[in-house]
């Protein structure tokens, strides 16, 4: 298994009399491939904070939050870094495994609408009458039905497209869509790089229009947080120490980063992690309450939010999707 430093972890000898703790290995689980949101994590491991702290931590890679969080959910990965609201979708499931978030990384989530100016979009009520590209389970069109309410535009004013993942730049690119749903620091930043001028694209994100909802969420086996929470509590720990470092040396970050990708570029990955820090980590909540905490009322006010989409067999409270017990005090949690 491939670590977060870059190699195979070693196999390390049983203990001897006299020797010094064996570190706990664990498995981490992205929900994605490696881009810059994972900076806290590439920074955590090569700072030795998860070293520090008693932990052996090996990384892989699912094909979606859904699979990342059966992983999880089976035991199969300790901790996995998912969008929480697909947590919180997966937790309504009959017998769904009592998987909890333990720390949020994305006090906003990223969704966005990525418009073209030049095809006369540049407020989110300009996209009516327009072609709307949604790529296959993305995860930011869950939440357009209540951005949509909330801004006065009729969902049937929009004409959705159905497009593979692959395409979805590619084809806003070559003006075949008018927009599309996307992450802000993922599909913008892409769009860019394919040569699309900067004053051209209209970023929407939903958090500027009243959507509430967080975003990125360390999620942990039920299993490890019951029979090792102080492993828990360091793991949050050094995540705070790695979104530290990448908040004070992002052009480090990014390079550490870019080094573990295929073909990574430490330019578009700073760019990325740039605006992760800006509009995703650190917001005014976040300032004022430290980071990987959640807000009880802002909650309810999402989970509402996403019930414009999704039926609820039985709507969930704060308490039953995030467990605060595995935070440090809020002087341990500042981030600036």
């Amino acid at each position: 298994m491939i670590g977060l430093s870059g190699g195979v972890w070693p196999v390390v000898a049983p203990l001897r009399a006299g020797d010094a703790p064996q570190p706990l290995t664990t498995q981490f689980t992205l929900d994605r491939p490696l881009d810059a949101a994972a900076a806290p994590f590439v920074m955590a491991s090569t700072g030795g904070l998860f070293g520090a702290e008693g932990l052996n931590v090996s990384t892989n890679v699912a094909t979606s939050s859904a699979d990342a969080i059966a992983r999880v959910a089976d035991g199969s990965s300790d901790f996995a870094l998912v969008d929480i609201n697909s947590l919180i979708r997966f937790r309504d499931k009959p017998g769904a495994a009592p998987v909890k978030a333990v720390f949020v990384l994305f006090n906003q989530a990223p969704y966005a609408i990525i418009a073209r100016k030049s095809r006369g979009i540049n407020a989110l009520t300009d996209i009516q009458g327009k072609n709307l590209g949604v790529a296959e389970g993305d995860l930011s069109i869950r939440l357009w039905p209540a951005v949509a309410k909330q801004n006065g535009i009729k969902l049937s004013s929009v004409k959705q497209n159905t497009i593979s993942a692959a395409v979805r730049e590619p084809m806003l690119s070559a003006g075949q869509v008018d927009a599309v749903t996307g992450f802000s620091y993922l599909s913008a930043i892409n769009l860019r790089d394919r040569g699309v001028p900067a004053d051209d694209l209209a970023v929407l994100r939903f958090a500027d229009y009243g959507c509430e909802a967080y975003g990125f969420a360390v999620i942990v086996s039920p299993r490890l947080a019951a029979a090792k929470p102080d492993a828990v509590k360091g793991f949050v720990r050094a995540v705070i120490g790695g979104t530290n470092l990448a908040v004070k040396d992002p052009a480090r970050a990014a390079s550490e980063v870019a080094s573990r990708m295929d073909g990574g570029s430490r330019d578009l990955e700073l760019e990325r992690l740039t605006a992760i820090i800006r509009d995703n980590i650190l917001t005014a909540e976040v300032k004022r309450n430290g980071i990987g905490g959640i807000d009880p009322a802002r909650f309810e006010r999402s989970v509402e939010q996403l019930a414009e989409d999704f039926k609820f067999q039985k709507r969930p409270h704060a308490a039953d999707i995030f467990d605060d017990q595995f935070l440090p005090p809020i002087d341990g949690r500042l981030v600036n």
